[in-house]
């Protein structure tokens, strides 16, 4: 199940960190809207390199459609 919390909770941002783990990101509503997410640097770093070799796989496909 998501974690959800307002953001007005980073005023006690201790308790908030408590709750971001790996696999399990804070995602933090603003007038009751998504906002946004609170997520382990493991999980960001990953989600980073994920992206990275996506575009990278996207060249090498274009580069070999132009074959």
């Amino acid at each position: 199940m998501p974690n959800i919390k307002p953001v007005s909770d980073l005023r006690n941002y201790t308790e908030v960190l408590r709750d971001v783990a790996m696999g399990e990101p804070v995602f933090l509503t603003k007038n009751g809207r998504g906002r946004y997410v609170l997520v382990d640097i493991a999980d960001y770093e990953k989600t980073q390199a994920t992206i990275k070799l996506m575009g990278e796989l996207a060249k090498g496909r274009k580069a070999g459609e132009h074959l």
